[in-house]
């Protein structure tokens, strides 16, 4: 007789028919067949990293929020009464914020004469800031600010300067100047009284450092941004139609150097960019490829020259540089980043970054082609990678597509950014609805957000009686 054949919740096959020792054998085996198939199939499941459909309890991401641009005005006194500026910083503190980001500028500290520094209205920011124990994020702006609520323009003195010899400033192909930074090919001129571009940012920076040394030895002032150029930004000014920015006389004179170096002194002088990329691939030839190297180095090499100066400067402190994702307005995207500067890519210059410990800040951390050269080219060179957004954002929609940048749901290494920094901060953002949104968006930064909290809206009780969760978790 067969023996009785059980399954696992006792089910006696037996009970009802008798079967032959063949039959039996032959449920038995298939049987197995299916307990081996469902073991493979979640053994696989496993193995599979799926989309993360929510954030708790993924890596944490710093937080910091920037104050507006206008908030310590020409004569460098703080413009907000402290009284609304707490109440504010107060709202910050109680969703989560981590951080504070403020612009340190070159234009009202230094701005009626070489090495008289004016620091009394950063002196009461930082005093306001530091009573709620908030970290610390400055940015060294050493370029012209012009936006709907703040106009900061270079010092009074480089603007003197600039009248008398106007090739302190960058300089396209048709005459036309961009006066918003100056010209990295002075860098080492002295053209700027009895020192160098370089050594004026030297002697502002290290001003500062002496400054708020107490800021720095606490580490409330924990990280520095080092503006490189427009924007603040590590990059050549923007331009009409791809133009490229390198016609003023002391960048003229080091490509005519470096083509001297070449061995070929008729390269000495820039392309002309209506036909550089024409169908003839002037940028393609020998004597293009030799000028885009150029023009790219020279962007590096003054990444080089004031980070040497300032990474000691700002220690224990971090360094950063901003690089901009985002060149609209050009033919195509290699053009956009020809003309900025990067024709070999991001990671020559996360390369460069890492060589001398900095680390990177990426612009518009909304999604598109070229945030993901910049998220990659950090992550590459081992550097601490943060980023910003370009725009206001008060919705979830737009949070979610931040989320996806700053921690990739499909990251093969679960990577995710340093920090984010969110500009943004008015009365729009502090209305209830908006600031609720904030606060979500922030916990899932930190990675603390409970599942059932992205079902908030207007109404958390009857969303969360909907979704089935106990009494105690109403509230």
């Amino acid at each position: 007789m067969a023996r009785t054949i059980t399954h696992r919740r006792g089910y006696n096959y037996l009970s009802r028919n008798r079967l032959s020792r063949e039959q039996a054998a032959t449920i038995n085996e298939s049987f197995a067949r299916m307990r081996h198939s469902i073991r493979e199939k979640y053994r696989k499941k496993k193995i599979i990293k799926r989309p993360r459909t929510n954030y708790s309890g993924t890596e944490p991401v710093t937080v910091y929020v920037v104050l507006p641009l206008g908030i310590i005005n020409m004569q460098c006194e703080l413009v907000y009464s402290p009284d609304d500026l707490m109440s504010q910083l107060t709202t910050l503190e109680s969703i989560g914020v981590d951080g504070i980001t403020v612009n340190i500028w070159w234009g009202i500290v230094e701005a009626n004469k070489p090495r008289d520094y004016n620091w009394e209205g950063y002196k009461q920011l930082f005093s306001i800031i530091r009573q709620l124990g908030f970290k610390i994020q400055v940015l060294m702006s050493f370029h012209e600010c012009v936006v709907d609520d703040a106009h900061i323009p270079l010092p009074k003195w480089i603007k003197e300067i600039g009248q008398n010899n106007p090739d302190i400033y960058f300089k396209d192909s048709v005459g036309r100047r961009n006066t918003e930074t100056l010209s990295w090919g002075i860098d080492e001129e002295r053209v700027l009284g009895d020192r160098t571009a370089v050594e004026v940012y030297t002697d502002y920076m290290r001003s500062f450092r002496d400054e708020f040394d107490e800021l720095f030895q606490d580490l409330s002032i924990f990280k520095v941004e080092v503006g490189l150029g427009a924007c603040g930004e590590l990059r050549y000014p923007p331009s009409f139609s791809g133009e490229f920015q390198c016609y003023d006389k002391y960048l003229r004179k080091s490509l005519e150097k470096a083509a001297e170096t070449a061995q070929d002194s008729s390269w000495g002088t820039p392309p002309d960019c209506s036909t550089f990329y024409c169908d003839d691939h002037d940028y393609d030839s020998p004597r293009g490829t030799f000028f885009l190297k150029w023009y790219s180095q020279y962007l590096i090499d003054h990444g080089v020259r004031v980070l040497k100066m300032a990474v000691p400067l700002f220690e224990p402190a971090q360094t950063y540089v901003k690089l901009s994702s985002m060149h609209s307005g050009y033919a195509t995207d290699n053009q956009a980043e020809r003309a900025a500067g990067f024709y070999d890519g991001y990671d020559p210059i996360g390369t460069m970054l890492r060589w001398h410990d900095a680390h990177l800040n990426f612009t518009c951390v909304e999604p598109d082609e070229f945030v993901c050269k910049v998220e990659e080219a950090g992550w590459v060179s081992g550097i601490a990678v943060s980023g910003q957004n370009a725009f206001p954002c008060y919705d979830r929609q737009g949070y979610g597509k931040i989320l996806e940048v700053a921690k990739p749901r499909n990251d093969p290494f679960d990577r995710c950014i340093y920090s984010f920094t969110y500009r943004g901060l008015d009365q729009t953002l502090l209305e209830q609805h908006n600031l609720r949104e904030f606060e979500l968006f922030v916990k899932k930064m930190h990675g603390t957000i409970k599942k059932y909290e992205d079902l908030i809206l207007d109404d958390p009780v009857a969303l969360r009686t909907r979704a089935g969760l106990k009494k105690s978790e109403r509230v």
